[in-house]
């Protein structure tokens, strides 16, 4: 069985090979490298623009997310249906209809927050790709009910950063994003200021409650995608030396005057800012807690990525012991602004895996006593199928679902058309609807009737994305119907059978042929 997919070539690297299928299976390369070839490949490629072949392309406009085909993923287990009974409504078969399923959520350790759709968006940070979309998210995040949560270095990438004693006085940029939710909040759902080192060392998440309003925020170890902190490229120097002084690291450094000189020539027109990796210790994560607790946080959440299973224990017991609102767990490869390419595929423990490592420590915590935070799970899920399948494997720990790439290619879409109606140039599998927003966008009207005069000035890609968790919502309701499921709390495990023996003995889900074995025989007696 081949895992890989995109070895030393790719769409996401604009990279492919000579030799088209012809390739070794190991490394990717051709099958005979010619002499004579400009460099299709990485490799080739990699030897006349180096670095910038470590990531996905063209970076700005693009998310990314693993090409690997894992031994097992969601699509090893299939929903299982029956024909009897029902549970959180009555067995009527004029009662227990889809539309009557309950889909609403609650996450927090006291005061809940309310999810109408089970969903919190995972952070978007600095990246472009999420500037540029985050008031269509924001907005659209707000009006389906669902959580979201703004992403690292924010503040430190703001031009108009004010610092007073090294510490954030202003920052236009966060502001203008906690206001974008805000402005459209219905009562579900809430607003997270994540941190990294930086953010933490430049007290971001302090200014967010004490300045902003923001009640919850989320302490971040990391994240699906990659296990190194985050990365954004800086197109001019003055951008560079700017984020260097504020502490980031920044490649070149753009301070040596043969690095200027380079780039002034044209060598490169590109910098790139990463941010430190965290150091996390019990102590350090329990005083942060305590830190933030008395700046005023009324939640705090915890982010951890694919890291090794003794460091998932580690976020398990620690969010225990501290009674956070909310794990965030976000198996590999999770999706990305920008990571590198090849990390994205090749590390970290894939979804199915660590979820099931996940409740593994959580039913080895519940069975000593312990407090069990809200969690959600998050790594590729875009779809009400996988949604299910989350809860289902998870339960009865998983309070709702992570998603970031999803939601964001539905406010980037739903921009677009959006723009191409207002300008009449409505694109051709579109056109057949109408020429008006109301027609074109199926739950326009509604919003229209919800907003009022507000609704002229909605950001397009919201209507996009609140159609997107609307189509979800109702998915997800059908299948927890069929399951006859009518509320979350009823979704176990049980609920799903295992399609190999593989699957089975990984997640501890029962193989689809040894399903009801005992209740087969007692019928069949």
């Amino acid at each position: 069985m081949s895992f890989s997919r995109g070895i030393n070539a790719s769409e996401a690297t604009k990279t492919k090979n000579r030799t088209g299928k012809d390739v070794c299976p190991y490394s990717g390369m051709c099958v005979t490298c010619l002499d004579g070839c400009i460099g299709w490949c990485e490799v080739g490629k990699s030897a006349v623009r180096g670095k910038e072949v470590l990531y996905p392309q063209p970076f700005g406009t693009t998310t990314s997310a693993s090409q690997k085909d894992y031994p097992v993923d969601y699509s090893h287990f299939n929903v299982m249906g029956t024909a009897v009974g029902a549970y959180g409504i009555e067995a009527d078969s004029d009662k227990a209809i889809f539309p009557a399923v309950d889909i609403t959520s609650s996450i927090g350790a006291q005061d809940k927050i309310r999810l109408r759709v089970p969903v919190v968006i995972a952070a978007m940070g600095s990246t472009a790709v999420a500037a540029d979309n985050w008031d269509h998210l924001a907005a659209g995040a707000a009006l389906a009910g669902v959580a979201i949560a703004i992403g690292e270095n924010v503040c430190g990438m703001d031009p108009d950063l004010e610092l007073k004693n090294g510490r954030v006085k202003h920052s236009p940029n966060l502001a203008k994003r906690v206001k974008a939710f805000k402005d459209y909040y219905q009562g579900y759902g809430t607003i997270a200021v994540q941190a990294n080192v930086e953010d933490t060392r430049l007290g971001v998440q302090e200014y967010a409650i004490e300045k902003l309003g923001v009640e919850a925020v989320e302490i971040k170890w990391g994240q699906g995608a990659k296990d190194i902190g985050g990365e954004v490229k800086l197109n001019s120097l003055e951008r560079a030396l700017q984020l260097k002084k504020r502490g980031y690291i920044v490649l070149p450094d753009p301070e040596d005057n043969r690095v200027q000189d380079a780039y002034h020539s044209g060598a490169f027109k590109e910098f790139e800012r990463h941010s430190r990796i965290g150091m996390v210790t019990e102590e350090g994560f329990h005083a942060r807690v305590e830190e933030l607790r008395r700046a005023g946080a009324k939640y705090i959440f915890l982010k951890t990525g694919a890291y090794r299973p003794a460091d998932l224990a580690r976020a398990v017991k620690f969010a225990s012991d501290a009674k956070i609102d909310l794990l965030t767990v976000d198996g590999a490869g999770g999706g990305t602004g920008m990571s590198p390419w090849r990390m994205m595929n090749e590390w970290g423990v894939p979804t199915v895996y660590l979820q099931a490592l996940l409740t593994k420590y959580l039913d080895k915590l519940q069975a000593k006593g312990a407090f069990i935070p809200s969690v959600a799970i998050a790594g590729g899920i875009a779809l009400e199928d996988q949604m299910f399948k989350g809860f289902a494997l998870g339960a009865p720990y998983v309070k709702a679902i992570g998603m970031a790439r999803a939601p964001l290619t539905a406010a980037m879409v739903g921009k677009v058309v959006g723009e191409k109606v207002k300008e009449g140039a409505i694109p051709a599998e579109y056109k057949k609807y109408g020429d008006k927003l109301e027609q074109v966008f199926i739950l326009a009207s509604e919003l229209k009737e919800k907003l009022g005069e507000d609704f002229e000035r909605l950001p397009a890609g919201a209507i996009g994305v609140y159609t997107y968790f609307e189509r979800l919502g109702q998915g997800l309701k059908q299948f927890m119907c069929g399951a006859r499921k009518f509320t979350l709390d009823y979704i176990s495990r049980n609920d799903l059978a295992a399609l190999t023996p593989e699957a089975a003995q990984l997640s501890g889900i029962r193989y689809i042929m040894e399903l009801d074995h005992e209740e087969v025989e007692k019928i069949l007696a």
